[in-house]
């Protein structure tokens, strides 16, 4: 179990799994509270590096962004992911919604995974209305963060999306190996993000709380979402 990025024996955190569960059947599906949000300045990512070598991808800087819910799973978050096709203004982009708010569901089952490619911009309006859950959210993502990246892998990070759409989803104990741990909406996006081999990607381990471990994200932008 992990609150804050601390691991202890099964015995010992009892209490915080009941807190565990609590994120899992609300921090990773829809929400029925719509956060306030107020207008920012220009969009732009902080911090963009310059080119580096990466065998079969073209030169130019790479960039990541976390999206989040902030009074998600009754205000411990939930958190999506975007990283840059380096040297493009092209972005992929999703997350793991769990629509069904189940603790458990096996792999190959529906997970609410998806994801999506278009312009920074596009990337923005779409986490900002939802639009790939269209009339199942009234609470779109309304903050994120961004770093530029002078280390990025597309193809790992491709790759990586589709596992985490097939591996099911979890907080709990895994019936397979008995061990107690998560593969939900924060896990998806770490996985991702480090696939991508993003720059500055504060360790998420299993269980964490969203909120708490998007505030560790050292030097990132900070930023309002509102829907556009």
């Amino acid at each position: 179990m992990n609150i804050g990025g601390l691991r202890g024996p099964l015995r010992r955190t009892a209490a915080v799994a009941v807190l565990g569960a609590l994120v899992a059947v609300t921090g990773c599906e829809r929400t029925s509270t719509r956060a306030e949000a107020k207008p920012t300045g220009t969009e732009q990512i902080t911090g963009l590096a310059g080119p580096a070598a990466v065998a079969g991808q073209p030169a130019g800087p790479g960039g990541a962004c976390v999206f989040v819910k902030p009074d998600g799973a009754q205000r411990f978050g939930h958190v999506g992911w975007g990283f840059r096709i380096n040297g493009s203004d092209r972005w992929v982009y999703g997350a793991v919604e769990n629509p069904s708010g189940k603790l458990y569901t096996p792999p190959g089952g529906d997970i609410g995974a998806w994801h999506a490619e278009g312009s920074y911009a596009r990337m923005l309006s779409e986490m900002s209305r939802d639009a790939h859950y269209p009339g199942k959210s009234e609470h779109p993502y309304s903050r994120y963060r961004c770093t530029g990246s002078s280390t990025y892998d597309v193809a790992a990070a491709r790759a990586m999306i589709r596992t985490v759409a097939a591996r099911g989803f979890l907080v709990g104990v895994d019936p397979k190996t008995g061990k107690l741990t998560s593969r939900d909406c924060l896990d998806a996006t770490y996985d991702v993000l480090k696939a991508y081999k993003t720059r500055r990607l504060t360790p998420a381990a299993k269980l964490a709380i969203p909120n708490v471990w998007v505030e560790s994200l050292v030097g990132w932008s900070d930023k309002r979402l509102t829907p556009r």
